[in-house]
């Protein structure tokens, strides 16, 4: 089994590439996001968890969510891995996750993150702003902020990893087909 985390800020293209990798890999995406949409479609008891949680405003605490990762990788044995969209977001998230993937006897493979100026971040999202109907995508000042957070407390997640030598910048700039055959030839190298 082959477990990919697709890092980069927001605008850096990782839907893009995420659906590109799944095709080509026939990973399974495993974005957090889905996942509690999904379990509380579904009535589970996580899912019932999670919607009281979030009726009150606040954030899903980690080991919900890790219960659900978990949930989603026991119902897919067959996987040949799983494309971690998402999560972890943060260095505690990402030692829960290797925890778990720990128990499960899988690791998580290659951390690839994207590297896009802020420039070409700007640009994209305002770009995608004006057709997509989402505010925090049309404003600079509020994309500039969602930078900066990432920055200050999403890239340790990458330190995280760099520890175990599983970290590979890939540049998000360019032609998306090229992006694409550079994330594909790190993927590549280590199947």
């Amino acid at each position: 089994m082959f477990n990919l985390i697709l890092f980069g800020p927001p605008g850096s293209g990782k839907g893009t590439q995420s659906e590109k990798i799944i095709a080509k890999y026939q990973t399974i995406h495993l974005s957090t996001g889905d996942l509690l949409r999904t379990e509380i479609a579904q009535e589970t008891a996580l899912g019932m968890e999670a919607k009281k949680i979030m009726a009150k405003g606040q954030l899903v605490p980690d080991e919900v969510v890790i219960g659900m990762i978990s949930s989603c990788l026991d119902k897919n044995p067959q996987a040949k891995g799983f494309l971690f969209d998402g999560f972890p977001r943060t260095e505690a998230q990402a030692e829960a996750l290797d925890k778990l993937m720990n128990l499960k006897k899988e690791t998580i493979n290659l951390f690839i993150a994207l590297e896009v100026s802020e420039e070409e971040i700007t640009g994209r999202l305002v770009k995608r702003g004006a057709t997509s109907n989402r505010p925090d995508d049309s404003k600079p000042a509020i994309i500039a902020q969602r930078i900066k957070v990432y920055k200050t407390e999403t890239e340790s997640v990458a330190d995280h990893y760099r520890k175990f030598g599983k970290v590979v910048m890939v540049s998000g700039e360019g032609d998306v087909e090229d992006i694409f055959e550079r994330i594909c030839k790190q993927i590549d190298s280590r199947l």
